[in-house]
């Protein structure tokens, strides 16, 4: 099995830091380490994470993607988790991840969906399909494969590593799954398990004001890999490592032994 480091940024997110710490804790496979990255919260959620076991680091700059890249320096486990302060992961769900990628070591990063919760049932199903359907299946067929979900994946160190000073993890006003997702060469391999879930909070339906934040971040972070990371030349860039590859692999077959 590999070591597994779970990373939640958290800013003023006690209660919710709470029950997710608690989730946590009733994990079939435990967390080999648990960082929770305190992004100046002026409440009790840096407590509530020493009090659970984690270990606190503050972010040396405010917003989620300085945060989790705090975090993401720091752990230690050869595959990194990354979970938001609300998010409620089952109790299989690093066991789930753990076993995905034991079993496929072609994998670099696994991720899945998100259920709502703290709403009505045709606000959690307008979440489900539209918000959070509708970026997978948006930037799904950006990427021509599918993207990082921020709030349930996990990636190999080694990805962090190689990725960390390309991605522009000091910006708080993109989306920092979006921004990792963009920065990935084609011989990552990204996998989406639809079972692999989480429950998270419906605060993003919240306010108007809240929703278009999010989509003006995304539209931001878009922009700002543009025309580098456009959908051709995605493509295009695929094409050319897959051409190569099989090269790759027949000059290795034509070589004697």
């Amino acid at each position: 099995m590999a070591t597994i480091s779970v990373v939640i940024p958290c800013y003023n997110d006690a209660g919710f830091l709470a029950v997710c710490l608690a989730a946590l804790a009733a994990q079939t496979r435990p967390a080999d380490e648990v960082i929770v990255v305190d992004n100046r919260s002026t409440d009790a959620s840096a407590a509530v994470a020493r009090a659970a076991g984690a270990r606190v680091l503050p972010a040396p700059i405010p917003g989620i993607w300085p945060a989790a890249s705090t975090g993401f320096d720091a752990a230690t486990g050869e595959v990194i988790a990354r979970l938001d302060a609300d998010s409620i992961p089952p109790v299989d769900w690093l066991a789930r991840i753990d076993a995905t990628l034991t079993a496929s070591p072609e994998v670099d990063i696994l991720t899945g969906p998100g259920d709502f919760y703290d709403c009505s049932p045709a606000l959690a199903r307008l979440g489900r399909v539209a918000y959070i359907g509708g970026y997978f299946r948006a930037i799904g067929l950006w990427l021509a494969r599918p993207p990082v979900f921020g709030s349930n994946f996990a990636m190999r160190r080694a990805v962090w590593l190689e990725l960390r000073g390309q991605v522009h993890r000091d910006r708080a006003d993109i989306h920092d799954d979006l921004d990792l997702s963009l920065h990935l060469g084609p011989s990552i391999t990204v996998a989406y398990q639809h079972t692999l879930r989480v429950g998270i909070s419906a605060r993003p339906f919240q306010t108007w004001a809240g929703l278009r934040r999010r989509l003006e971040w995304a539209y931001r972070t878009l922009a700002l890999h543009w025309p580098a990371a456009s959908p051709w030349r995605i493509r295009a860039a695929r094409r050319a490592w897959r051409a190569g590859a099989a090269g790759r692999a027949g000059q290795e077959r034509r070589e004697p032994a």
